[in-house]
């Protein structure tokens, strides 16, 4: 078997998820392979943003600015820097977490998934899909769950 050569893994900047980055990094490094740290996204709708703009009033400069998955993926990176990958690219996807990261794999011929195992043996988890398990039936490469939890 040959080495993998694009490595994607998804983040939506929970500690849990950057233990996922961790790894992915690792094997990345091992692999001299390049690493795409991806966070998917859902935008507010502008409605939703003025209605919480009126309620915090002074503090609203808060929810206004840069979309919150580009500050996860530049962390995400720092972190995949320091676990020793080298060729790091960031992605930000408007759109659910799984189709996401399955339209990424796909797009950029991605030959490993990385996600970590948050929400796999939950009860929600089991009754509605979570994204490690949805992921690994769904993806077209190989998929890594990275127990982080």
């Amino acid at each position: 078997m040959s080495a993998y050569t694009k490595v994607i893994v998804g983040t939506d900047g929970s500690e849990s998820s950057y233990r996922a980055v961790d790894r992915a990094a690792e094997l990345a490094a091992d692999a001299s392979a390049t690493l795409v740290v991806a966070c998917a996204y859902v935008p507010a709708d502008p409605r939703s943003v003025s209605q919480a703009a009126d309620q915090l009033g002074d503090d609203a400069y808060q929810i206004r600015g840069d979309n919150p998955a580009e500050d996860i993926v530049r962390g995400a990176r720092e972190r995949a820097m320091a676990a020793g990958a080298t060729a790091i690219e960031v992605r930000t996807i408007k759109g659910a977490p799984v189709e996401s990261l399955i339209s990424l794999a796909d797009e950029t011929g991605a030959d490993l998934l990385v996600v970590g195992n948050k929400g796999l043996s939950s009860l929600t988890g089991r009754l509605l899909g979570s994204v490690p398990a949805d992921a690994a039936r769904r993806a077209t490469c190989d998929v890594l769950i990275v127990h982080t939890t």
